[in-house]
């Protein structure tokens, strides 16, 4: 196993699993219960696949799905449920949090010189952590809520690029795949941070629950990797199978299509309509993205249309010219076939020439 590899594998779930603990620990401090520290039990199972992965895969990844990252979800967004649901509760200003703020800035300052003037640097080391985790916690409880989704959200790309990729997927896919995952993250903390933070949502909590399913939703397209790959046709599939073929072409464009359509700026849609149409809220952000989400699913479908006519058309025009549908996907395959038929037959007639001219020496003689 590769060193590089090892590395990568193994500070990448460290951090994944450092993250969860913080939100457990907000989620305990919000709480003031003990109890909720079980949510850190959920971290076994991430070890767990840590040490089947380090086994069986030697710490690469999977063709089409992680699960470092979807086992990462089920450990954070639990602790990100409870803090939103608790955060309906509080309200608190910039200015009380600027004051908390500057206040432990001077207990830091007095601590540090009087822990340098009486004890040595052990002492000193421990009652600057304590200073700064008394400084973390007097932070506005949703500062502390709107910087776990940030950084939830900043992790999930950077541990995606730092985990090692499998053999199936190359760099410029991964690449491609980051690219994506950058401009969603930043789609999906905007719908969660616009919508959750109107007073109206927060005084309903069927409507926060709502927001919440569909955001936790959205996160699901974060551990599949089917958005820059290419599904490969097997030799079975025949010209019969119209959709077989079309997926096996458009695979990737399909499943970016269907993920617009299902997972992110479908259902962003559907609860923005919903808050406007039925619980009559109105702002100029949500009226924006409203109409943005409308124009992204109308251009998909637009996108969707154009896909299918182009395939129609290129079935079409094989049929007719009389060609053997193969899957446009792999289109060399039958042409080396029937390059490798046409040669084998030439070498036949090359190998053995006619008979009338063979028993024609014979004859003379």
């Amino acid at each position: 196993m590769e060193l590089m590899v090892l590395l990568n594998a193994l500070v990448t779930r460290l951090l994944f699993v450092l993250h969860s603990l913080i939100g457990v620990w907000r989620v305990t401090a919000v709480k003031k219960e003990p109890k909720y520290w079980l949510l850190a039990l959920l971290n076994l199972l991430l070890c767990l696949e840590t040490g089947l992965t380090l086994k069986f895969k030697q710490g690469r990844g999977y063709k089409w799905f992680s699960p470092a990252i979807f086992l990462y979800l089920i450990c954070i967004v639990p602790s990100l449920w409870l803090l939103e649901i608790h955060h309906g509760t509080q309200y608190c200003g910039n200015e009380p949090g600027a004051v908390q703020v500057n206040v432990s800035n001077q207990d830091f300052n007095q601590s540090r010189e009087s822990s340098h003037g009486s004890e040595g640097t052990d002492h000193h080391i421990i009652q600057t952590a304590k200073v700064f985790v008394n400084q973390l916690s007097t932070i506005c409880e949703t500062v502390w809520t709107l910087a776990l989704h940030q950084t939830f959200l900043l992790l999930l790309v950077v541990g995606r690029w730092l985990l090692p990729i499998g053999v199936e997927i190359t760099r410029d896919q991964l690449s491609q795949l980051l690219l994506m995952f950058v401009g969603t993250a930043a789609d999906i903390l905007e719908f969660a941070s616009e919508t959750l933070d109107i007073e109206d949502v927060r005084k309903n909590y069927v409507l926060i629950n709502a927001i919440l399913a569909v955001w936790t939703w959205s996160m699901l397209q974060f551990p599949l990797d089917l958005a820059v790959q290419h599904i490969g046709c097997k030799s079975s599939t025949s010209a019969r199978r119209i959709p077989s073929l079309l997926l096996c072409r458009y695979s990737a464009e399909l499943w970016n299509i269907g993920v617009s359509l299902f997972i992110q700026d479908g259902p962003f849609f559907i609860v923005r309509s919903i808050l406007m149409g039925h619980f009559r809220i109105f702002n100029q952000m949500l009226v924006f993205f409203t109409a943005k989400n409308i124009l992204v699913v109308t251009l998909q479908l637009y996108r969707l249309a154009v896909i299918t006519l182009d395939f129609r058309a290129t079935v079409l025009q094989k049929s007719r010219k009389g060609e053997v549908c193969c899957c446009p996907c792999e289109p060399y395959e039958a042409h080396a076939h029937a390059t490798g038929h046409q040669e084998n037959e030439m070498k036949e007639f090359v190998a053995f020439p006619p008979k009338e001219e063979s028993q024609a020496p014979s004859e003379d003689h």
